[in-house]
């Protein structure tokens, strides 16, 4: 599905008034603090939860409010993945004008008071109680400066690549990670005690071995999608570094062992560390060139060629399932040259996917498909936090 429509109220510095987007390319342009950044920090908060900048939501609530609102309309999008019409939100979240709310699709809300730290979720007018509700309508994935340490970064930034498409292949990945993660922190707990009870510590180990095979086998499933789509998508490049690249998924432990043993067997060294050591929680991307981390291999430019290949390869694997990814590419012209600008802005047309893409000078469709036809778009220009269509 493609987001074609979204309204926010102080969130930042973003104008409370709707704007319509294309499901295919959107081009943004404004000088550094227009708001064109925060404008894809919005949508990013209907697919993600959250903010991709930040960690806090105080940061994002405009000076001297205490909440903030975000409203999306959905379309079918450009795969034509179909959808209901049913609801509107009620009064407790703003929403988009009248005319036209027929023709959504989906409708996603998220307000949240920072005040009182309160979250109000909606769907299709609907209270939901997990931002995963949100989150599977409008698959949200960004390419920022931030976005790089999927390489260089240590294993948990890797963790969160995988598990983001294990989400969306995996509708029960979700449920069973969160699970899990109760359960390591109640392991964790016991092994600082001091003095560990050792019955009590094969109960949690029994819960913990179960709910970790059920999330290393989804992360297995996804994987192995993931590297599929990816060795197709490296074998179109002229990376002279794509032949020598060794990709594998760690799943946190030795899996030729039952995880009971391995928990059993290192008693001793969690106890002294005082938690969980072996398991999913400690589960990695490893990505290596002659044995050794290709963050020591690779230039700062080929890691991003490496980056922006991954997360086409995402794309590549959800588009069988009709599931139309937008991407937010902010601010391309200062991360990237135009030649793997270019590349990326026709990978991501095959897979028609939603593109929002933001740069300080205005991009010409020319730049980015040249010799080509160009695709549906919008051109949008934001300053001051207003966002205005140009044609």
């Amino acid at each position: 599905m493609a987001l074609i429509t979204l309204q926010t109220e102080h969130f930042r510095n973003l104008a409370a008034k709707p704007v319509t987007f294309s499901p295919a390319f959107n081009l943004i342009y404004g000088v550094n603090g227009s708001g064109k950044t925060s404008l894809l920090e919005a949508i990013g908060y209907l697919g993600l939860g959250r903010s991709f900048r930040v960690s806090r939501h105080q940061a994002v609530v405009q000076h001297q409010q205490q909440r903030f609102t975000v409203f999306g309309g959905l379309d079918a999008g450009t795969l034509n993945c179909g959808g209901s019409n049913s609801g509107m939100p009620n009064s407790e979240l703003k929403t988009a004008p009248e005319a036209g709310a027929s023709s959504y699709a989906h409708r996603l809300g998220i307000s949240r008071n920072v005040g009182l730290k309160e979250t109000v979720l909606r769907v299709d007018g609907e209270a939901v109680r997990n931002l995963s509700s949100l989150a599977r309508h409008l698959p949200v994935l960004v390419i920022d400066p931030g976005v790089f340490d999927i390489v260089a970064g240590g294993p948990g930034k890797r963790r969160q690549f995988l598990d983001w498409l294990v989400f969306h292949v995996e509708p029960s990945f979700g449920g069973a990670w969160q699970q899990c993660q109760r359960v390591i922190s109640q392991r964790n707990q016991t092994l600082r005690n001091g003095r560990i009870d050792e019955s009590l510590m094969r109960a949690w180990d029994a819960q913990y071995d179960l709910l970790s095979n059920r999330v290393t086998d989804a992360r297995l499933a996804a994987f192995a999608l993931f590297k599929e789509a990816f060795w197709l998508l490296l074998g179109e490049t002229d990376a002279t570094w794509a032949n020598q690249l060794k990709l594998e998924f760690y799943p946190g432990w030795d899996h030729s062992q039952p995880l009971s043993e391995v928990l059993v067997s290192h008693r001793d060294q969690e106890r002294r560390m005082g938690h969980t050591l072996y398991g999913p929680n400690r589960a990695d991307i490893r990505l290596k060139i002659q044995g050794r981390p290709v963050a020591e291999i690779l230039s700062r430019g080929q890691q991003k060629t490496l980056v922006i290949l991954m997360k086409i390869a995402q794309g590549m694997v959800l588009r069988p399932l009709g599931k139309q990814v937008t991407f937010l590419l902010d601010d391309i012209n200062a991360e990237l040259d135009s030649r793997h600008r270019q590349m990326l802005a026709e990978k991501l047309r095959s897979l028609q996917c939603q593109v929002f893409i933001t740069s300080i000078e205005q991009q010409t469709p020319d730049a980015l498909w040249p010799g080509t036809t160009t695709p549906d778009l919008r051109m949008f220009h934001v300053e001051h936090g207003q966002v205005t269509e140009e044609h």
